[in-house]
This record gives structure tokens, sequence and C-alpha cells, in this order.
């Protein structure tokens, strides 16, 4: 790798987006501040995928789950705050195969240090995949 291209690689890397790409373009669509509600999309490739490519693996799904979480909290704090995972739990619903899939995240409450969050994970198709609630640990946003 040249030096410009480690240069980019670096400055993808310090901004998340070179994550929020391999998490198959993992993009924020909307806030809603009221509600604390926030909604992201995602596209489950194919190489995310087991059993001949029809199912998404496990931990993509988790991450998925916890990207919105975390990204809701960021949201709910005017991005001043980050959330560090403290414990997760994943049930998973359905299978999700390849193709446009959305979270929808919710900050349940936020304490001092503490946050709950939840989300669910929907397909193409509107139907709920998986759900997840998570506390997590919040520190001040490194920019």
């Amino acid at each position: 790798m040249d030096e410009a291209s480690s240069d980019d690689f670096q400055a993808r890397v310090r901004s998340g987006r070179a994550l929020m790409e391999a998490m198959g373009n993992f993009h924020v669509l909307s806030w809603d501040p009221q509600a604390r509600r926030l909604r992201a999309g995602f596209t489950v490739r194919p190489e995310f995928c087991h059993t001949n490519g029809t199912t998404a693996q496990g931990g993509f799904v988790t991450a998925w789950l916890d990207a919105g979480m975390a990204h809701a909290v960021m949201h709910d704090s005017e991005h001043k705050l980050n959330v560090a995972s403290l414990e997760i739990k994943v049930s998973f619903l359905q299978r999700m195969g390849p193709g446009p899939g959305t979270v929808e995240a919710r900050v349940v409450r936020r304490g001092r240090r503490v946050a709950f969050m939840e989300a669910e994970l929907f397909d193409a198709q509107g139907q709920m995949t998986a759900r997840a609630s998570s506390t997590g640990l919040m520190t001040e946003l490194i920019r």
C-alpha cells in the first residue's frame, strides 16, 4: 500500500466509514428526537450469509442491531456521547436473507454513565427478523 492509499485508509478508519462500509453500507435514515428512535439501512450481502448464501450470519445480525442502538445514543446526546456495549441480548426470530434491511433502535433510558437501548431488525419485506436489548457504558465521543 503506497503512502497516499495508507493515508486514505487511515482517514476512513478514523471516520468510521470503513466499518460502516464493511457492514453493508450501514447508514442512518432518520432520527425522531421525541421518540428517541433511529432508523438505519444496510445491505445484507451474499458474502455475509451461510446455508448457500440464504441466511445472514448471526454475528452480522447482532452488529446491525448494536450499531443501530449505538447511533441512537449518539443522536440522543447530540453527538457528544458514544456507547460501549456492556451486555447485549439478541433474539433471532426468522432468517434474514440477502438484500436491503433496516434497523429501528431506540434509547429506553440514559443515566449519567449507562444507557439502556432496544432495537428491531427488518428484512426487505418489512418482516421483523431479530430484536435486541442492550446496556451500554457511555463515553465522550472521540473526534
